[in-house]
């Protein structure tokens, strides 16, 4: 669907936030939520992807002999890189702490191998362990189709073992709907010794499909997470294989 299409029927006062450029949604502090349902997006395959950049200046030489050399340099925003497998300091990982309306809850991440499925219950899918922060990141499916199964699902993110804080990673979850713009979260705020961030919550609420920005960092891993949402799961120290990395 275009823009245009978007716009058409009074719809364009369900958006929070837009850029027109760009045909995305971006959920703020200010504007942070929005229905799927009111959108006729609350079906099929809801795609869900996290990926990642650093600044060039978090690798080698210092700012300031660049800047004296070439003082214009100060007025241009920072430059920033995608990763190559030789950087492999940045290890960003997604995951989803699911609770169905049968009670059922769990948890889906790369860690312990907690893929999910995508056509049976929990319904959510991870395709894979992205540890470079390559253009096609980390992705994870929700099967909107059995919305009516779902009650509450939290994405979040983490750094796995010794690699820098969120400030230092220019990190963004994205949101593809099967249908109308993508929703776009940005993990840009200044926590340096966070490990793990709360980013979107997806709920079921009287058969409407909401998406809530949550973006709260903690400084502990899912347990924190857990607490912090009364999941009320039991966790216990893991490890990715070698396979996973």
């Amino acid at each position: 669907m275009g823009f245009l299409d978007g716009l058409r029927g009074g719809r364009e006062s369900a958006f929070d936030s837009g850029n027109a450029a760009t045909n995305a949604i971006e959920l703020t502090k200010r504007h942070g939520q929005i229905s799927l349902t009111k959108q006729s997006a609350a079906t099929g395959h809801l795609r869900i992807n996290l990926s990642w950049r650093m600044r060039t200046s978090d690798f080698g030489g210092t700012q300031r002999e660049s800047l004296l050399r070439h003082p214009l340099k100060a007025l241009k925003p920072p430059e920033v890189v995608g990763h190559s497998q030789s950087m492999v300091n940045v290890d960003l990982d997604l995951g989803c702490l699911y609770e169905l309306q049968d009670g059922t809850k769990g948890v889906v991440q790369p860690l312990g191998g907690f893929l999910g499925d995508v056509n049976e219950p929990p319904y959510v899918k991870l395709s894979g362990d992205d540890r470079f922060g390559s253009g096609s990141g980390e992705t994870m499916y929700v099967n909107l189709d059995h919305r009516e199964n779902i009650k509450r699902l939290l994405v979040f993110a983490y750094i796995y073992d010794q690699t820098p804080a969120f400030d230092r990673t220019h990190a963004m979850v994205t949101l593809y709907p099967s249908n109308g713009p993508r929703i776009e979260i940005g993990l840009d705020e200044r926590h340096p010794q966070a490990r793990s961030c709360a980013v979107v919550m997806i709920e079921n609420v009287k058969n409407e499909i909401i998406v809530r920005r949550e973006v709260k960092f903690v400084y502990g891993f899912q347990a924190e997470l857990d607490r912090l949402y009364g999941w009320g799961l039991q966790w216990g120290r893991g490890f990715k294989t070698k396979a996973d990395r």
